[in-house]
């Protein structure tokens, strides 16, 4: 008689790249340490985000796009939890999901990846630079009106092959996906801050679970990083001020300051460069929606009426 195959303790979803499934797999020995013996299978989910690879995610539907199809086998049953990339989740979660955890942030900085420059600045005159961001776009091209940016799409593998065969002069990624992926040795310089301020989330791993899922938002409790989670809530209660999409150029990063204090700044651009403005504020880390939440309202303020439409 064959024995049945058991059945996972949890199924974890996720998109199949290479850098989503590393995250997969972090999550999975990190729940396997708190809780031995538990098993949990990982289901690899096809995202629409990963099939359109010619055109920006906001000309296609927006970054939603890398976990509607996750949020829908959440919210179907067919998986427990589901792993992705904060600054891939869009601003409001579907109606029955939370984030009941968010994993110890990386380094939120962008990499520049050029065999010629290690800097924005030292890049040549009309140099081409490949990205499907808006926010790296428009800051670049603020600072640097005479470079070129084109889209370029793709996973890391992907951009950094097309970099090789001289599609581009050079290209910019997350460096905590390069961490995860054991090639941060490819960047030719680290951004600073103050020049290319960071996607909101970029750099921080989430975990979404139904909200009546008390069991399974227990097992990933201990995975949250308190310090990591209350800077990401004040970035996306930001955004969420905003009411920013893929169609808005809109960059944030909180630090916390001391062990009660909390740091945000913000910043919101014309795609094309011609206009940006970045803001910041300061306060107490328990109020970290309420900062977040005021500098989207002042940065708002300081846009076009028309800019939202």
């Amino acid at each position: 008689m064959t024995k049945n195959k058991s059945i996972p303790d949890l199924r974890l979803g996720t998109r199949g790249s290479p850098l989503a499934m590393a995250q997969a797999h972090q999550v999975r020995d990190l729940l396997g340490a708190a809780h031995p013996g538990l098993e949990v299978e990982i289901v690899v989910i096809a995202t629409t985000g990963d099939q359109v690879l010619d055109r920006r995610l906001s000309e296609v539907g927006g970054k939603g796009l890398f976990t509607k199809e996750i949020q829908e086998a959440l919210l179907d049953d067919r998986i427990d939890l589901a792993v992705h990339s904060m600054k891939d989740v869009e601003t409001w979660l579907p109606d029955g999901t939370v984030i009941a955890a968010v994993l110890e942030r990386e380094d939120p900085r962008d990499a520049l990846i050029c065999p010629r420059a290690d800097s924005l600045d030292a890049l040549p005159p009309g140099a081409v630079i490949g990205t499907s961001s808006l926010r790296r776009q428009a800051q670049i091209l603020h600072r640097r009106p005479d470079l070129r940016v084109e889209t370029l799409r793709g996973n890391v593998q992907t951009r950094l092959r097309k970099l090789e065969e001289g599609v581009v002069d050079a290209t910019l990624l997350a460096l905590a996906g390069l961490r995860r992926l054991g090639k941060q040795d490819v960047a030719s310089g680290i951004i600073g801050v103050d020049v290319l301020l960071p996607a909101v989330a970029q750099g921080a791993i989430g975990i979404e679970t139904r909200r009546d899922d008390a069991r399974t938002r227990d097992l990933v409790a201990p995975l949250d990083h308190a310090p990591s989670s209350i800077c990401i809530r004040a970035e996306r209660a930001m955004l969420a001020a905003l009411d920013g999409s893929c169609h808005t150029p809109i960059g944030g990063l909180a630090v916390l300051d001391g062990n009660s204090g909390l740091s945000l700044e913000g910043l919101i651009a014309q795609p094309d460069g011609s206009a940006l403005h970045r803001g910041s504020r300061h306060g107490a880390a328990s109020d970290a929606e309420a900062i977040g939440t005021d500098l989207g309202r002042a940065l708002r303020s300081r846009m076009p009426a028309d800019f939202f439409a």
